[in-house]
């Protein structure tokens, strides 16, 4: 398996020659070295609602021709825009033929701000994912604060890699995302949701030594990069 970070929380998993790409936000990524145009997939996952989860996920499926998999009042919402969308939600599972994505809970919030219109579209709860391919299983837990689930989370599943959100602010700090990080039990962490914007701004690095004295293993990525992934 290769899995390639693409910048905020934006994750592409790639199995053999298919592949599925987890709230894709290029445009409006100043960090981002990847354009909408360059990305072939055969699935968007969607984890909520947010713009800066949810703005490439329409010109990535209409070029790619692919399904958009989100919470049903998410997947209602980008059916209205032409899409080909697979509803779901919290706890459930989808099997896209090459991999199998199970949405876990999140806490955060989740709705399409309209700016012109000053209206606020609900976009059902937010989630995160456990995708399930080549037996490995990679974790995205989506923008969420710390919950004590995570611990039931993994204890239940064996988790090979956990993409986790640390910039604070909207998310957890490293602090928090330290604790779910020792609670998810994965055998590798990767930060996500830092330094897109000033009130995200975070150490990667420092996050990363300080798994290590708790003795997880940690990795900071730069936006395209890539790894590969053995079961």
């Amino acid at each position: 398996m290769e899995i390639i970070y693409h910048g905020h929380s934006c994750v592409q998993i790639v199995t053999g020659d298919k592949s599925l790409i987890i709230d894709p936000f290029l445009r409006g990524n100043a960090l981002a070295v990847t354009k909408p145009e360059d990305i072939k997939t055969d699935a968007v996952l969607l984890t909520h609602a947010h713009m800066d989860h949810i703005l490439d996920a329409e010109p990535i499926a209409k070029a790619n021709d692919v399904p958009v998999v989100a919470t049903f009042e998410l997947a209602a919402y980008m059916s209205w825009k032409g899409l080909r969308t697979i509803g779901m939600n919290t706890g459930g599972t989808v099997d896209l033929g090459f991999a199998k994505a199970k949405m876990i809970q999140a806490f955060h919030s989740s709705g399409i701000v309209l700016e012109d219109e000053q209206r606020i579209v609900y976009g059902g709860m937010p989630g995160g994912f456990i995708v399930t391919a080549e037996g490995i299983t990679v974790l995205h837990a989506g923008d969420t604060a710390l919950y004590g689930d995570m611990k039931m989370i993994g204890d239940r599943h064996s988790i090979d890699v956990a993409f986790i959100p640390m910039g604070d602010h909207y998310t957890m700090g490293p602090e928090d995302a330290v604790q779910a990080a020792e609670w998810f039990g994965a055998k590798l962490v990767v930060p996500v949701h830092y330094d897109t914007f000033p009130a995200i701004r975070q150490d990667a690095e420092a996050f990363v030594r300080r798994l290590e004295e708790k003795g997880i293993q940690g990795r900071v990525l730069k936006p395209g990069e890539q790894m590969t992934v053995k079961s």
